[in-house]
């Protein structure tokens, strides 16, 4: 059987001959005299620039006008002549406050999701926190899992560091489901009115710079009275030694301890005595402060200790709210020292810091009439 072999026009489907350049039918030519046409250069169409804006109140960028595909791309670096953005300036510190924490993660925080489970080495599966097996394989828990503490991820909770809790102040409004927190995670942070990390704007009895909370090398918390007028108070927890001159707080009164003062009800210079009650031998004696440095109620000790409270003791408010049936004592000591003492009150005994004082987990501090709860992380 012989083949013939040829060409098939396109356009009419004729035979031609192997080496024929035309169609013997339709005169159309095959093709094969034709030189190729190069290929048309395909163009992908760029969007129109837009100007970029990082953030409100930037200016926006000009956009430079793209070349042409028939433009060579060259790299373009700028000169040192021109001018480069300045980088974005870095925060002073971690935030203080004050913050509006929900009372529900307040004393403890949410677990993140991967720590919620441990996933089978064998299979893959995640295991409930406190289960011993896997539920799909049976394959055990490894003993360090099960005994292995979660740790929290937040700045709040860092290890060391503490944050101070509003109980109370001026302009404070109490909201039973959220607490107001400052948190301390600087080195230090000043405090007052005017000046530093931590305001109290509305207080008038907070000065313009009251006083800094700081830590030492060791990594404890620390408050300084930087000379504020009205001083800083730390609730009593034992008995704490006293000097005279030193202010303390039960209730709303605000006392000064101080030595007895010397008589000078002698004669004069006529030889005439002095007339004045029957006096006792006192140590010391409690002066009640009112506003604008007013001298009050001043009582004399007659042993070797003074009481103060509602009622019952050497020095009684029965007006006072927030002063219990027997508040507070102070008492001299064997030394020839002086010690303050909160006998089970309800509110607490507040002593002011002369100079610094160390603050512990679960201190209480009067600053101005604002009211604060120290809460380190363990």
């Amino acid at each position: 059987m012989d083949l013939d072999v040829g060409y098939v026009c396109s356009h009419c489907d004729s035979y031609a001959p192997l080496g024929a350049t035309q169609c013997p039918r339709c005169a159309r030519s095959l093709g094969f005299d034709e030189k190729p046409s190069p290929p048309t250069p395909f163009r992908v169409p760029m969007p129109a620039p837009v100007p970029v804006v990082d953030e409100p109140g930037d200016e926006p960028i000009e956009a430079e006008p793209l070349p042409s595909p028939d433009q060579g791309l060259e790299p373009t670096f700028p000169s040192l002549g021109e001018a480069i953005p300045p980088p974005r300036p870095e925060p002073a510190g971690p935030p203080v406050g004050p913050h509006r924490i929900p009372l529900r993660f307040a004393p403890t925080e949410a677990l993140m999701d991967q720590a919620r489970s441990y996933v089978c080495k064998k299979c893959y599966s995640p295991v409930p926190q406190g289960h011993k097996f896997c539920g799909r394989c049976g394959e055990p828990v490894p003993r360090e899992v099960l005994g292995a503490q979660t740790i929290m991820f937040s700045r709040m909770l860092e290890p060391g560091k503490a944050k101070l809790v509003l109980i109370k102040g001026e302009g404070f409004q109490s909201d039973p489901s959220d607490e107001t927190a400052y948190l301390l995670g600087g080195r230090q942070h000043p405090c007052g009115r005017t000046q530093g990390d931590i305001l109290f704007e509305h207080d008038p009895w907070v000065s313009p710079l009251h006083a800094t909370f700081f830590y030492r090398d060791d990594g404890k918390l620390v408050i300084r009275d930087d000379g504020s007028l009205n001083g800083v108070f730390v609730r009593v927890r034992s008995p704490m030694p006293v000097q005279p001159g030193d202010t303390f707080l039960a209730g709303e009164q605000v006392f000064r301890l101080e030595t007895t003062p010397r008589p000078s009800d002698g004669n004069d210079a006529e030889g005439t005595q002095f007339y004045s009650s029957p006096k006792r031998v006192s140590p010391f004696r409690v002066v009640q402060i009112l506003r604008n440095g007013i001298l009050a109620t001043q009582v004399c000790a007659r042993e070797n200790s003074l009481t103060v409270g509602r009622e019952g003791c050497d020095m009684n408010f029965p007006n006072d709210p927030y002063m219990s049936t027997r508040h507070a004592r102070v008492e001299l000591t064997p030394q020839g020292g002086f010690v303050l003492l909160d006998t089970g009150s309800k509110n607490g005994t507040y002593l002011s810091v002369r100079g610094e004082r160390e603050l512990n987990h679960g201190d209480y501090l009067f600053i101005g009439r604002e009211l604060l709860r120290v809460d380190i992380s363990a």
